[in-house]
């Protein structure tokens, strides 16, 4: 063999480890393009993912700020809630027809007053349109010293009527907060002369004539819930006065009292008239 045949031969070799140097990085670089292809793939969907997480965090905490906004606003606060759906059988006359029977649970309580519904709404959906109504309507509430709930829920029930009672509990509570401050409010400024044997959260305020021992002035604050749900308050006044007081009222100044309280009341509202009252019958005009 010539010497131009094996540097022929030689070169030939050559050529062919480079060749396969090459194929060798570019199979190496195929695969870590795929790597990194798989790589941008996962970070994608790891960056998408924590995206995600951070959407509904923010929607939580959105949520979370709308029902402490509402609660606040409309002093409700609900603590348990669920719901089970059944699918109703239809007649053939209803074919065309889709019933759904829902069955809600939620207890919560409005400040006070705490409160247990079970209700049913029956769905019913036709091609032309969708409607709902309640079909039973169950109420608990507590404490059962306010005699109004108790006849307020009982109707609540009757009529069905969800919206009757959440209106008409929120501004019931409402009255009994104001009742309440109010009470509060002239028991301090007038400590000798207003007593509240059942604390703030009576519904009587007793004032007593501090140069008068005996004469006493009894102020009756209900609220009271009509057959509309109309939350309103109701103020009477009853007097206490030793007999012997009645018999030299020739002007009939006790006996007429309680009306002019009302008038009183008419004039100049329930607080204006409150003090007005108890700073005339203590002899304070201060």
């Amino acid at each position: 063999m010539d010497s131009e045949t094996r540097e022929l031969r030689a070169l030939e070799a050559e050529v062919a480890a480079l060749q396969r140097e090459c194929r060798m990085l570019q199979n190496a670089g195929e695969k870590a393009s795929g790597a990194w292809k798989s790589f941008q793939k996962i970070s994608q969907s790891d960056s998408e993912e924590w995206e995600s997480l951070k959407d509904l965090r923010s929607q939580l905490e959105h949520l979370r700020s709308e029902h402490s906004f509402l609660s606040k606003l409309t002093g409700f606060n609900i603590r348990n809630y669920s719901k089970m759906e059944d699918i109703v059988n239809t007649e053939e006359t209803e074919k065309d027809t889709k019933k759904v029977l829902q069955k809600h649970r939620l207890s919560g309580n409005c400040n006070m007053v705490t409160f247990q519904l079970e209700f049913e709404v029956l769905e019913m959906e036709t091609k032309e349109k969708k409607s709902s109504i309640i079909t039973d309507l169950s109420i608990i509430m507590e404490p059962t010293e306010y005699s109004e709930l108790s006849e307020f829920a009982s109707r609540a029930e009757e009529k069905r009527d969800l919206l009757m009672f959440f209106r008409s509990l929120h501004f019931f509570v409402e009255w009994c907060e104001y009742r309440e401050n109010t009470f509060k409010h002239f028991k301090e400024k007038y400590p000798d002369t207003v007593y509240l044997l059942e604390g703030t959260c009576s519904h009587c305020m007793e004032i007593r004539s501090t140069r008068q021992p005996g004469f006493e002035l009894v102020i009756v604050w209900k609220i009271q819930i009509d057959e509309e749900g109309m939350v309103f308050p109701k103020l009477d006044l009853l007097t206490k006065v030793p007999e012997r007081a009645l018999g030299l009222d020739k002007n009939r100044v006790i006996e007429t009292a309680p009306l002019s309280f009302r008038s009183l009341l008419g004039v100049l509202g329930i607080e204006a008239a409150l003090d007005s009252l108890i700073r005339l019958f203590s002899g304070d005009n201060n």
